[in-house]
């Protein structure tokens, strides 16, 4: 019996298989309103197989944007559009669960749209970055702005009020982002954050803002419904975050009552020195693994192939596995995936005949 497809109990929910879609940034929103491509980008990926889908980063202020195209959740008609899109996208889905990352960019912002050109906006044109200390990202970025006790509270209230109204859109699964150098890792990051107060110095003090989030957010997401957080093992930098701190940080979460955590690495440095390859971050989460005992587990990073996710999983490695840029290229991955490993799945009646036993020319693009 394939592992991959095996279900697992996520807080509340009972997924059908161990199958995720990474949140994919589509910088396609218009002032963070969700849009008509959202919609069909979601209906997409609900079609892809895997049992639950992330929604992009999805940030808790305007001020918090990477760029003017990113999702935003700071207003009820950020809400309602969420919720516009997600009941579309629900038409087709099936019994797939859709989950949303929440965040802030900090100093990773603000910049252009990627596909035109992605450097930092002009002065006349950005708002005002903001982190845990006043370090640019790199040369020709903005210096941040250090932020205050209050900029910190009001970022907690943004975090609880942003899940609120997705919870209200008819999300299921809440994921704050602590990773890829955004705001919360630059907490966490020594290489980041020079405070001096509770925010910063010691380890503990590091880990103080996600955590003190998280806290708040279980007191929010009910019981039916599922908690996690994305966090980094390696800043790949030999003074930045280590995989000692990851495995600390993980047992602090599950203290908490976090549900899960999606474990990767990097974006903090962009020069950072980075050992990309089929499975690179696999190792990551296994070892977080092994320090946890209720809190579920998620690789990602080059897992491309059916027998490679398979290994995975039925290995312990982690509890489930997430794709991102492979499912843009292959919408219907999980499907084939079930096709290699041996299992039966239900497709859409309208596509069933492109089934390997119904078409002919499945041996041919996938011999």
């Amino acid at each position: 019996m394939s592992q991959l497809f095996s279900p697992l109990q996520l807080g509340g929910l009972t997924l059908s298989n161990r199958i995720t879609v990474s949140p994919m940034c589509q910088y396609s929103a218009q002032d963070g309103l969700f849009s008509t491509w959202h919609l069909q980008h979601l209906s997409s990926l609900a079609m892809s197989g895997a049992a639950l889908v992330m929604i992009e980063a999805t940030n808790v202020s305007a001020d918090g944007r990477i760029c003017e195209g990113c999702t935003g959740l700071w207003s009820d008609e950020h809400g309602l559009s969420l919720a516009d899109v997600l009941a579309g996208a629900r038409k087709v889905a099936g019994n797939v669960n859709f989950g949303i990352q929440i965040g802030h960019a900090g100093r990773k912002g603000p910049t252009q749209i990627p596909w035109q050109g992605g450097k930092p906006l002009a002065p006349d044109q950005a708002w005002e970055a903001m982190a845990p200390s006043p370090i640019p990202l790199a040369e020709g970025w903005a210096t941040p702005k250090e932020m205050t006790l209050a900029d910190i509270a009001q970022f907690k209230l943004d975090c609880i009020a942003a899940t609120r109204r997705a919870l209200a859109a008819g999300v299921q699964v809440i994921e704050l982002h602590a990773a890829h150098g955004y705001l919360l890792h630059q907490f966490m990051s020594p290489l980041t954050n020079r405070r001096n107060d509770q925010y910063g110095g010691s380890r503990e003090n590091r880990m103080r803002l996600p955590l003190e989030v998280i806290a708040e957010l279980r007191t929010i997401v009910p019981s039916t419904h599922a908690l996690g957080a994305r966090i980094t093992a390696t800043d790949w930098m030999p003074d930045g975050i280590q995989e000692a701190d990851c495995a600390v940080f993980a047992r602090e979460l599950e203290a908490l009552g976090t549900d899960y955590v999606c474990v990767t690495s990097g974006g903090l440095i962009l020069t950072a020195p980075i050992k990309i390859a089929p499975g690179y971050q696999v190792a990551f989460a296994s070892a977080v693994k092994k320090v946890v005992s209720k809190m579920a587990v998620r690789c990602v990073g080059l897992i491309a192939e059916p027998l490679q996710a398979e290994q995975v999983i039925s290995s312990g490695q982690a509890d489930r596995v997430a794709r991102a840029r492979a499912v843009l290229d292959d919408p219907r991955w999980g499907w084939h995936a079930a096709e290699k490993l041996g299992v039966k799945v239900d497709l859409p009646p309208q596509y069933a005949r492109a089934h390997h036993s119904l078409w002919p020319g499945a041996k041919l693009v996938r011999p």
